[in-house]
């Protein structure tokens, strides 16, 4: 995405080939020199620095950098997937030293991310003030639930994409995924299920397309939303919840540990590490693969400039052997990308995700 994100074209002036003639006086009618060589050292002289001076003063005008601390915006609750994301974006750009200053996570859970996004929103043009991009910045503007979407802000970089999995308490009589597509065919009001951040989120939706690969009504399903990933995971396991749908690497620590079920992957492949057992909703009979990304916004009116830096400290910090490593143990599958394509992207998801929230009747109408 050459494009800054915020549909403005990047241009930038041209210190190669063309620099002299734009930096170097121009005169109205022809000069010839044909004496002193002194003189004409001087001119060229006078011309060189002319140049330089341009070049210099435009190179400054392009740059950007921080200038006191930026906050990098997280729409739920510490400890879910979104809050790690914003976690190793500042662990592994101040350890690798990748800006000149200091980075802080600030979370502003709740109203399904709209708190998050509002705050963010206030600081037009302001580069200190990063955002992490899910789908709720889709979901929310397509049912209501919020005004603002991702057209709203300056978009820089997507991260990557995040595989839904389904989850239940470990002493649940629902031990697989068969056993879940028999209970949500006989009666999918008896099972309750959270998620992370609104209705219409991309967790909610995953269970409703499971509801409705059955033939079922996916209105019919108990959904609760709650402020983080976290939270409707610990209420899983307290019991008071029968199905989670969720990030895959927040449900691998509570699996490995015995204190939860993955009954399937809403993955196109088995994933691995304490999922490696999980089978897909494919392998289940179930035409089922979908999940969430993430990505990095900024507020609205960001200059080039900015979204250049960002851009090349985000594409540096996704290259250093720690963020590879953390895409492995959280179930990441990479998707760097930027400008236009990233657009692109989201344009799709748009389009795609009213169609079937107008088919769930969760469209705003």
């Amino acid at each position: 995405m050459t494009n800054t994100g915020d549909g403005l074209s990047t241009s930038f002036p041209d210190f190669g080939a063309g620099a002299g003639a734009r930096c170097k006086p121009q005169s109205r009618y022809p000069v010839t020199i044909t004496s002193s060589p002194l003189f004409v050292t001087c001119i060229s002289s006078l011309a060189s620095a002319l140049a330089l001076a341009c070049a210099g003063a435009a190179a400054h005008a392009q740059a950007w950098a921080p200038q006191r601390n930026v906050e990098i915006v997280v729409t739920s609750a510490p400890a879910g997937s979104n809050d790690r994301t914003a976690r190793q974006v500042e662990k592994v750009i101040v350890e690798n030293r990748l800006i000149n200053g200091t980075l802080s996570v600030v979370n502003k859970p709740g109203g399904g991310g709209n708190i998050a996004f509002n705050y963010v929103n206030q600081h037009p043009g302001d580069a200190h003030y990063l955002l992490v991009g899910t789908s709720p910045l889709i979901g929310n503007h397509i049912t209501g639930q919020g005004t603002l979407y991702y057209g709203d802000f300056t978009l820089i970089a997507s991260l990557f994409n995040d595989y839904t999995v389904f989850a239940v308490n470990v002493a649940s009589p629902i031990a697989t995924g068969k056993d879940l597509i028999e209970r949500l065919k006989k009666d999918p009001k008896s099972v309750a299920s959270g998620f992370a951040v609104a209705l219409g989120s991309h967790n909610h939706i995953a269970a409703c397309l499971l509801v409705k690969a059955l033939g079922g009504n996916a209105r019919d399903l108990k959904a609760i939303a709650f402020k983080g990933s976290a939270e409707a995971l610990t209420m899983l396991m307290g019991g008071h919840l029968d199905l989670a749908t969720t990030a895959a690497g927040n449900a691998a620590p509570h699996v490995a540990a015995g204190r939860m079920r993955v009954v399937a992957a809403a993955a196109p492949a088995r994933l691995g590490g304490a999922l490696a057992n999980v089978p897909t909703w494919r392998e289940q009979g179930v035409d089922l693969v979908f999940g969430g990304w993430r990505s990095i916004m900024g507020p609205r009116g960001l200059t080039p400039a900015q979204v250049a830096f960002w851009e090349g400290v985000l594409r540096k910090a996704t290259q250093v052997p720690e963020w590879r490593q953390d895409l492995e143990k959280n179930y990441w599958s990479e998707y760097f990308v930027t400008g236009a394509q990233f657009r692109k992207d989201l344009d799709r998801e748009y389009a795609d995700m009213k169609v079937v929230l107008t088919e769930l009747g969760l469209a705003k109408q």
